[in-house]
């Protein structure tokens, strides 16, 4: 199906650069679908559910958790590789784990566990994603992590675009867990990842604009009035008023939103094509090789989302209510890190040995640091009451 139907340029199963560990393959699925299948399987994806985009969880259960969030980034990505003839299977993959490796409390608790680490290396979601299916996945018997494709590891460290900027170039900048990683598996950080990757890069902006718009709105953080004045999002809104005069607040929204959804989707879809024409890349190898993505969106558009990014920053993200759950979130993560690093005991058994047992004061944090980042917000929370609260039961 694969060689019938799949671009030249996309990653074909057959082809891939196999996994570190070898395995005998499976007789019904191809290696990007095992990969996809051991990513929604892991534990790490399972705890999604429980942790939060921007809201901490019990400010209700409507709003995005990484979870929905990871699913709606798939459903992009599957769209947008279908349309293209790249490989769904492999996109799909890479899309359901670029989130693995966020802490409790988004994008707050990161940049409060990056600080804690930060005479360690400090901390890089996209690194933990890397370290946790390649290391801190433990189920298997002949191996730590998943053992996925290079491909899906690829595009898990490089989704976002090269991290180095040339073969051999110095590494001191890149996160200490892509850096401990790649000094024993190669995952060629000086070129882009492969087309299927950079669709689940911004298929995760589609989704994220696009769901952040809709739960602002639902918060009251806010105006309707003020997501018309942006681009792109008025314009729908327009389109919807006449089409359907006096339609209900409710469906008003959902279908200028959808459209907002829909218009991203067809931009880039519209300017990869071109790209493609233009660039002719007659293998995923010339896609690695461009000096700047193949998968894009148009520049009138790129400049209407970084115009919708920064409203969002600055009233939602920013917003007095998200700020006062971000200050007792951060509070939350740099309490759990002094108490577990003065005290490793107090972890879980095969944490406190590991801790117990670690070469040095900067390893140790490091464990620390890996047993907060897998906590899920209702758990971190928990902990901090238990273990900060005289009245608590242990």
């Amino acid at each position: 199906m694969e060689e019938t139907h799949l671009a030249p340029f996309a990653c074909h199963a057959r082809a891939s650069r196999g996994r570190l560990h070898s395995e005998p393959e499976s007789a019904h699925r191809s290696p990007y679908q095992r990969d996809r299948d051991r990513i929604i399987h892991s534990s790490a994806f399972r705890r999604l559910k429980h942790k939060t985009q921007v809201f901490v969880e019990h400010e209700g259960d409507y709003y995005r958790t990484r979870l929905t969030h990871s699913i709606e980034v798939a459903q992009i990505a599957r769209t947008i590789a279908r349309t293209l003839r790249l490989n769904e299977d492999l996109a799909e993959a890479v899309a359901l784990a670029h989130d693995l490796g966020h802490t409790p409390f988004g994008h707050t608790g990161e940049e409060a566990l990056a600080d804690c680490l930060a005479a360690e290396g400090g901390f890089d979601h996209n690194a933990q994603a890397l370290k946790i299916v390649t290391a801190l996945e433990r189920h298997y018997a002949e191996f730590d992590g998943l053992n996925l494709t290079w491909e899906t590891l690829e595009g898990i460290a490089k989704h976002n675009g090269p991290l180095l900027a040339e073969v051999g170039a110095p590494g001191d900048t890149l996160p200490l867990a892509i850096a401990n990683y790649v000094a024993g598996h190669d995952l060629e950080l000086h070129t882009h990842a492969g087309s299927e990757a950079q669709v689940a890069a911004l298929s995760d902006d589609i989704a994220y604009v696009n769901h952040d718009l809709h739960d602002g709105l639902r918060a009251g953080l806010f105006s309707l009035e003020e997501a018309c004045a942006l681009p792109v999002v008025g314009d729908c809104f327009a389109e919807v008023d006449a089409a359907y005069p006096g339609l209900e607040s409710p469906r008003r929204q959902h279908e200028a939103l959808r459209r907002v959804f829909g218009m991203m989707v067809e931009n880039l879809l519209a300017e990869t094509k071109q790209q493609l024409i233009a660039r002719d890349p007659q293998s995923p190898a010339d896609i690695r090789a461009m000096d700047q993505p193949l998968v894009t969106f148009s520049g009138a558009m790129a400049g209407d989302i970084g115009a919708i990014k920064a409203f969002l920053f600055q009233h939602m993200y920013r917003h007095y209510k998200v700020r006062r759950m971000r200050a007792k979130a951060a509070g939350v993560v740099r309490d759990l890190f002094d108490i577990f690093t003065n005290d490793t005991g107090l972890m879980p058994v095969e944490w406190a040995m590991a801790a117990a047992e670690a070469a040095s004061e900067d390893a140790r944090a490091r464990i620390v640091g890996d047993y907060i980042a897998g906590m899920t917000d209702r758990f971190a929370l928990e902990e901090h009451r238990v273990l900060t609260d005289p009245a608590a039961r242990a």
